[in-house]
């Protein structure tokens, strides 16, 4: 059977139309990297890129760089090249910051346009645990309270004591996909606003911010936006927001007269008053240049391409792993799928240490799942095929010390 496994994995590799996109980054094929969705690959022009920035655009140009090489009008320029990856018209999105800053700024903001008597704030259950110290701190601030929510019930939680909710459009440990349109409606209907959270989403699959009224979102760019260590978060504004949306950390660079050094604050228009300091201008470049590899690809081929990874990844994985060793926690169904595998495993710890030094890279979450990140624009059904493979002989060898 694995024979048979292995041909398959050939055979739509080459009929994928995605499959070329490989060539753009910087990968060796003695390694299966499953870990973008805590790290993308880096893209092999961005390297270039960055010593043109660092050279001539700091090194020679200097601070007419601010001008002259646009370093002024990146957290928008780049946000707009964002913006058709998570559904958004231009306008809306800005990047800097990083996501547990514009956590803060969201969640804050989400309060404040909402009724003084509306005192809750519901939160994912199962969010990544910086959301929940983030949104904790803003209802100390606010002078609300948190509600933990299953997202599952987060329909039925709200109502007319809610201010907003932040939730996880895919959770990081299971990678299951939480329904971003129904739990909007949701919360509106209850006069409540939704705020979510695209890490873990934002260029696996379609989101659709503008289709589903989403109020506000945040993001990282260093997973499947491949963006590099550190790159800088965005945050998302609905466009019918802009006008009453009150930052919490109004900056310098959110005054609608940023250079007139003025006492007083004046927010300037638009998506433009989620920026608050010094643009981190390196590593937004270096983000910006990553984003390259993203002309002429659509967000639907991605999802239909990570899609049928994870299912053929989870074939070969009931085809090859011992019986009994791993339990799926991911998702069937493919509309409560995000674009990982999560596998609990008794020995999880020892096993993708093995792997890694066996050359296929994920990650785990402790005390026992292994998770398995697949990047649609580099991960081919091989590298699935392989990586099932190489996982059913760690686990075979039941008898030896992992750890050793």
């Amino acid at each position: 059977m694995s024979e048979s496994l292995r041909e398959t994995a050939l055979l739509r590799d080459g009929d994928d139309p995605l499959a070329k996109l490989r060539e753009k980054f910087a990968l060796d094929d003695a390694t299966v990297y499953l870990d973008g969705n805590s790290l993308g690959a880096l893209p092999a022009h961005v390297p270039d890129r960055m010593a043109d920035v660092i050279t001539r655009e700091w090194g020679q140009l200097r601070i007419r760089s601010w001008d002259e090489s646009g370093w002024w009008t990146a957290p928008e320029r780049i946000g707009d090249r964002i913006a058709p990856l998570v559904g958004a018209a231009a306008g809306r999105i800005v990047v800097g910051d990083s996501t547990s800053v514009n956590v803060f700024k969201a969640v804050v903001a989400a309060t404040r346009l909402s009724a003084d008597d509306r005192d809750e704030i519901l939160v994912d259950a199962t969010t990544f645990p910086t959301d929940g110290y983030i949104a904790e701190s803003a209802a100390r601030m606010t002078g609300r309270r948190i509600v933990a929510v299953d997202p599952a019930a987060m329909a039925e939680a709200a109502g007319p004591r809610t201010a907003a909710a932040l939730v996880n459009h895919v959770d990081y440990r299971t990678g299951r996909l939480h329904d971003l349109p129904g739990i909007t409606a949701a919360l509106h209907a209850a006069g409540a606003l939704a705020v979510w959270d695209l890490c873990h989403s934002a260029g696996a699959l379609p989101v659709g911010l503008d289709e589903h009224s989403v109020d506000l979102a945040v993001g990282c760019t260093y997973k499947y936006l491949n963006g590099g260590p550190g790159s800088p978060a965005y945050l998302y504004v609905a466009e019918r927001h802009q006008a009453a949306f009150d930052s919490p950390l109004p900056g310098w660079n959110s005054h609608a007269d940023p250079f007139g050094m003025t006492p007083g604050y004046a927010a300037a228009e638009g998506a433009l008053r989620g920026r608050v300091g010094t643009p981190d201008i390196l590593s937004m470049l270096a983000l910006e240049s990553a984003l390259d590899v993203w002309d002429g690809v659509g967000i639907e081929d991605v999802r239909a391409k990570s899609l049928a990874l994870t299912d053929f990844f989870l074939e070969c994985v009931r085809e090859y792993v011992p019986a009994g060793r791993v339990e799926s926690l991911t998702p069937e169904a493919h509309g409560e799928r995000g674009s990982q595998v999560a596998l609990r495993c008794a020995d999880a710890p020892a096993v993708m240490a093995e792997l890694i030094r066996r050359g296929v890279v994920g990650d785990l979450r402790r005390p026992d799942v292994l998770r398995f990140g697949f990047t649609p624009l580099y991960v081919g059904f091989a590298d699935a095929e392989r990586a099932a493979r190489i996982l059913a002989e760690v686990l075979a060898e039941a008898g030896s010390d992992l750890d050793g």
